[in-house]
C-alpha cells in the first residue's frame, strides 16, 4: 500500500504539474523572501522597501507578500520600485514579508540601472581630510587608463595605504569616499545592495557593493577587494543610492533574505503562475521560503536512513550507534568529505584519551558524559582556532558536528574498548565512516536532492523499503565469508 500510494502521488506531481524526473530539464528560478520586522509604537505606521526588478541576467515574474491587516501599494519612482505598507495603528512586534520569483534568463537585457548625474564636489568642503583624499586619488588616476582601472587601483590604494584610509574612516565610511573621489575625477559611480545568490540560505543580508558606469555599461566592484563581481551569482536589490528600508511609527527594524533555487516547467513561467494555491498541489513549494530551505535538507535524511538500514541488515556491517552515520554525513555536507573525516576522527580521538582518564575518577555518569561534553566543545573550538589560524577556513565548519552525538559516541566507544577490545572499536568505527560517507555521496547527488524536494511521494516509498528490508531474516553478505571453506573443500575435489 505504501509502494502504491508512494508511486501514485509521484507519478500525480510528475503528468499533472510537468515536474521533472531530473534537474535541469527546465528554467531555473530563484525564490527570495525578504522577511522585515519591527516594533510598532501604538500608532499608524508607514514603512517602505526597496525591491527589485527586472534586469540583466533575471526576468521578474511575480511577486507575493503576506501582511495582514495592512494596505500595500507598489511604487515606482525614478526607476526605483519600493513596496509600502501602511496601517492605522499597530503595536508590538510586527512581521511582514515580501517574495520576488526571478528568472535566470541570459538573454535578458532590460536596462533598469543608468549612470547617476555627477555633483558638483568642492574638495576642500572635507577640510583637513582633502589633502590625504586628493593624494591617493591623483596616484590612482596615474597607475589607471579608464573608469573601471581607475576604480580597481583607487580601492588598492585604500588598501595599500591603512593609515590613510583609517584617517578618511573618521570623517566617513570607505564607501562614501569612493564614490566621492570618483565623481570628482568625472566618473559616474554610486554603491549599490546585492544579494548573494546561494541556494537554502536563510537569514542572509544585503551587501554593499560599488557600482562604476563607462558610458551605458557599467561593472561591480567589491569596495574591500577591488575584484569585479560576477553578477550571474548576485542580484542587485537596491540600485538608486536609497535606504534599503524606511520606517515611520516604529523601531528596532531588520530585514533579512532566504534564498532557494528551484527548477520550474516552462508552461508554468510563461503563465507566471508557478506556485498553486490548490490543496491537491500538496508540495513543499508552498511554505515560506526559509522553511523550504529547512526541508530540503530534513528529506535528504530517509535516503541516508535507507543506506544505514540497508548496510546493517542486508549487508552485515556493525555502526557505532544506530543512526549517527547519518548524522555524520549531514555535517560532511556542510564540512566537505575530506575535512569533515579528519575533523571527526581527530575528535573522537581525544575524546577517547580524555574519556579514560575520566574512567579513574570513579565519576556518576551524568557527571562524566557532562565531562565529555564540554571536553567534546573544548576540542572544536581549539581545532577551529588554530585551522583558521593555520589558514584552512574549512575547519571553522566542524562547528557542524553534533556535539551531544559524539560525546555518547565516545563513552560508547569507551565503553566497548574496555569490554571487546580495540578491534572492536575500530571496526565499528570504520563501519560508521563507511556508512557516512556513501550517505553523503547519495545526499549530495543532484538527482537525489532534486526528487526527495519535489516528490514527497516519495517519503512513502522510503517507509515501504525501510518495512521491506526490516523483514529480511537471510544471511548477510559479511557472513557468507564463513563458509569459504567449503568453497575450497568443494574445488579441491
Amino acid at each position: 500500500m505504501l509502494l502504491a500510494a508512494g508511486s501514485a502521488f509521484t507519478l500525480y506531481r510528475h503528468i499533472n504539474f510537468d515536474v521533472p524526473w531530473v534537474p535541469g530539464e527546465k528554467r531555473q528560478i530563484w525564490s527570495i523572501e525578504a522577511k522585515v520586522e519591527f516594533i510598532a509604537n501604538n500608532q499608524s505606521v508607514k514603512l517602505s522597501l526597496a525591491i527589485p526588478d527586472s534586469q540583466p541576467g533575471f526576468q521578474r515574474i511575480s511577486e507575493h507578500t503576506a501582511s495582514p491587516g495592512y494596505g500595500l501599494a507598489y511604487v515606482e519612482a525614478d526607476g526605483a520600485r519600493r513596496a509600502e505598507w501602511s496601517i492605522r495603528r499597530a503595536s508590538g512586534r510586527q512581521t511582514l514579508y515580501y517574495r520576488v520569483d526571478m528568472l535566470v534568463d541570459k538573454s535578458a537585457n532590460y536596462t533598469n540601472s543608468w549612470p547617476p548625474a555627477l555633483p558638483l564636489i568642492n574638495p576642500q568642503q572635507f577640510g583637513p581630510y582633502a589633502t590625504s583624499a586628493q593624494q591617493m586619488l591623483q596616484s590612482a588616476i596615474g597607475r589607471s587608463a579608464d573608469n573601471y582601472t581607475l576604480t580597481r587601483e583607487l580601492i588598492n590604494e585604500f588598501n595599500a595605504e591603512e593609515e590613510s584610509a583609517q584617517f578618511l574612516k573618521q570623517k566617513q565610511p570607505r564607501m562614501e569616499w569612493l564614490v566621492e573621489l570618483l565623481q570628482q575625477a568625472r566618473v559616474p559611480a554610486r554603491g549599490v545592495l546585492m544579494l548573494a545568490l546561494e541556494d537554502g540560505r536563510r537569514q542572509q543580508s544585503l551587501q554593499a557593493y560599488l557600482q562604476v558606469f563607462d558610458g551605458l555599461n557599467y561593472q561591480i566592484f567589491d569596495p574591500a577587494t577591488g575584484l569585479q563581481l560576477q553578477e550571474k551569482d548576485h542580484l542587485l536589490w537596491e540600485y538608486h543610492s536609497s535606504a534599503l528600508l524606511d520606517l515611520v511609527g516604529g523601531s528596532r527594524s531588520s530585514v533579512l533574505f532566504s534564498i532557494i533555487d528551484q527548477d520550474v516547467p516552462v508552461s508554468l513561467v510563461l503563465k507566471q503562475d508557478i506556485y498553486s494555491d490548490k490543496l491537491i498541489d500538496f508540495s513543499i513549494h508552498s511554505l515560506p521560503v526559509a522553511e523550504q530551505a529547512l526541508f530540503k535538507g530534513i528529506l535528504l535524511v530517509p535516503v541516508g536512513v535507507l543506506v544505514v538500514v540497508f548496510m546493517r541488515v542486508f549487508v552485515g556491517l556493525r555502526t557505532s550507534g544506530t543512526f549517527m552515520p547519518v548524522l555524520i554525513a549531514i555535517a560532511f555536507i556542510q564540512t566537505n568529505l575530506v575535512p569533515g573525516i579528519i575533523g571527526f576522527v581527530s575528535i573522537v580521538a581525544m575524546g577517547l584519551v580524555i574519556r579514560s582518564y575520566l574512567s579513574h575518577l570513579n565519576l556518576l555518569l551524568v557527571a562524566r558524559i557532562s565531562a565529555v561534553i564540554i571536553s567534546v566543545i573544548i576540542i572544536i573550538a581549539v581545532f577551529s582556532v588554530l585551522t583558521f589560524l593555520l589558514g584552512l577556513s574549512e575547519g571553522l565548519k566542524i562547528t557542524f558536528f553534533p556535539m551531544i552525538i559524539l560525546s555518547w559516541t565516545i563513552e560508547r566507544m569507551s565503553i566497548l574498548w574496555e569490554e571487546e577490545g580495540p578491534q572492536e572499536v575500530l571496526v565499528q568505527s570504520g563501519g560508521s565512516l563507511i556508512t557516512a560517507t556513501i550517505t553523503y555521496a547519495l545526499m549530495m547527488n543532484d538527482v537525489i536532492r532534486h526528487l526527495t524536494f519535489n516528490f514527497l511521494g516519495l517519503q512513502l516509498i522510503f517507509m515501504a523499503l525501510a518495512l521491506l528490508l526490516g523483514s529480511y531474516t537471510g544471511y548477510r553478505l559479511l557472513e557468507v565469508r564463513r563458509f569459504r571453506f567449503l568453497v575450497n573443500n568443494g574445488v579441491e575435489k
